[in-house]
């Protein structure tokens, strides 16, 4: 949808005050943003007040920032310190949840306020911390805001400052100045950012690209136009890049609806061990295709393609070690930081024994497994938070060689149980396929459950267990299938299974009685 813009300068003749309030989060410059601000009313004749006031919810980051503004006049103006519902002026919300806060507390009325936001996402720690998709729907915040402000300055300005090499800050403030909201000249705002001193081009692109955005209002979401990214044209040796053709061809002879998943699994697996390790993947989906057809959209082969793929890239020690030493891991955080020059990266790790005894041969990790003494020694000795400043030579090193030993992964105890734990499951899903197709396709998505390593593994691996065992009870009721895809959705509620443990009672309530 898009609105027209509305270009004012606010209605000031209660008390002659221009009321602003910005909400940003940890990084994105509301200091900077709000000393410009300041800047730019004081060059313009206006007596200023800027306070702030630091978040400690949801993500323990989000700030209020509050100007007051107005003209000089001969009696000093007495300025409130903290904005009130209903009599703020402009909003400014560097991020689209923070939008939403904004509304909800009032700060935006229908009647004054000029409501400028970014459409991108910054995820609270409230969304991350849930097991499956906690994020929460953007949409109903920009209808709300389509309703409660006055005029409406949506787009994304955390890419629209990016884009320029800058930071949000200047692309907001190049929105603010575009708005008309304040009674200034561009060239002023202009000014404000060469006085600071410190970033000054790459912030004037990005205020004059946020500018050009805020002339144009509302802007529609543009996901689902995006093109899809082309997969990266493998590269390395012939030897390699002749066994991963082979493999593709065999995903060329699969079905048509089950390749586009079966590619992105093989490229996952194959990333993650070896090409011998994808023809392994084939192989075990092979015996899901074999058990499926047209009538029900292939359904299951999909979910197999997607959830074998995951089952055999677990994450382990040689994973983790890779995933933080690849060069666009660090080319991402420099850009996400804006980092130009010299920057410090610290990786926070904590090893537990089970994690040391997980890389040993299959054999002696057993051996070791079965003397708790020895087993609690050696979970002693490394169960120790660590701290690897891998913007280092030695400590990059070190990740770097253990991410080149994956090769030794398929000899040690972790792989080998990883390889059991997926056999069962994949046994117990396909058994369901003859008698019940829809319950074989949910037990297949229960492997969704298990994620991550160390303790958030353990619970995941927990709560697999927990609702596979359900699955077993359920199976030949009618609605089977109905209740694995809740007890599936209870378990990713929460981390601790709360959700989950009352749908077990429930099921434990009918089954008993019916037995």
């Amino acid at each position: 949808m898009n609105l027209p813009l509305s270009q004012f300068a606010p209605d000031t003749t209660q008390d002659g005050i221009i009321k602003l309030a910005a909400l940003a989060v940890g990084g994105q410059g509301g200091g900077v943003l709000t000393g410009w601000i300041e800047a730019v009313a004081r060059s313009q004749g206006y007596a200023v007040q800027a306070t702030s006031v630091a978040g400690v919810a949801q993500r323990t980051g989000a700030t209020i920032y509050y100007i007051e503004m107005a003209p000089q006049g001969p009696v000093p103006t007495v300025f409130s310190l903290a904005p009130s519902a209903g009599d703020v002026d402009i909003m400014i919300a560097a991020e689209m949840m923070e939008a939403g806060r904004a509304i909800l507390r009032g700060f935006v009325t229908p009647d004054r306020t000029t409501l400028i936001a970014s459409t991108h996402r910054a995820l609270a720690v409230s969304e991350k911390t849930v097991p499956g998709d906690g994020i929460a729907n953007a949409d109903e915040v920009r209808a709300a805001a389509e309703v409660a402000a006055r005029s409406l300055i949506l787009a994304d300005f955390d890419q629209v400052a990016i884009r320029a090499g800058s930071v949000i800050s200047a692309s907001l403030f190049g929105a603010l100045a575009g708005s008309g909201a304040l009674p200034f000249p561009r060239a002023a705002f202009e000014d404000a950012i060469r006085a600071g001193g410190k970033g000054v081009e790459p912030s004037l692109r990005a205020f004059a690209a946020g500018f050009e955005a805020a002339q144009q209002g509302v802007q529609p979401a543009r996901t689902a136009d995006a093109p899809p990214m082309a997969a990266a044209a493998p590269q390395g040796p012939a030897r390699l890049l002749t066994a991963w053709q082979a493999l593709e061809t065999r995903v060329t002879a699969l079905p048509g609806p089950v390749q586009p998943m079966t590619q992105a699994g093989l490229r996952k697996v194959v990333g993650f061990q070896d090409p011998a390790y994808g023809a392994e993947y084939l192989d075990r989906l092979d015996r899901v295709l074999a058990l499926d057809g047209p009538a029900n959209d292939w359904a299951l082969s999909i979910a197999g393609a997607k959830h074998i793929a995951n089952a055999m890239a677990y994450d382990d020690i040689f994973r983790v070690a890779d995933a933080k030493t690849r060069p666009e891991r660090l080319a991402r955080i420099r850009a996400e930081m804006g980092a130009t020059g010299v920057m410090q990266l610290t990786e926070f790790t904590h090893p537990r024994g089970e994690e040391i005894v997980s890389l040993l041969p299959a054999g002696l990790g057993r051996w070791i497994q079965a003397r708790p003494r020895l087993y609690a020694w050696i979970d002693r000795r490394v169960n120790k938070g660590r701290r690897l400043r891998t913007d280092r030579v030695l400590p990059f090193v070190q990740l770097h060689v253990l991410a080149s030993l994956q090769g030794w992964r398929r000899r040690s105890l972790r792989h080998a149980d990883e390889m059991v734990h997926l056999t069962a499951w994949l046994d117990a899903a396909l058994a369901e396929a003859p008698r019940d197709y829809a319950l074989a396709v949910e037990m297949l998505k229960v492997r969704r459950l298990i994620k991550g390593y160390s303790d958030t593994h353990a619970r995941g691996l927990g709560k697999f267990d927990r609702v596979m065992q359900a699955a077993r009870r359920l199976s030949g009721r009618e609605d089977a299938a109905d209740w694995v895809r809740r007890l599936v959705t209870s378990a990713l509620q929460d981390e601790q299974g709360t959700a989950l443990d009352g749908t077990l009672r429930t099921i434990d309530s009918f089954i008993d009685s019916a037995g």
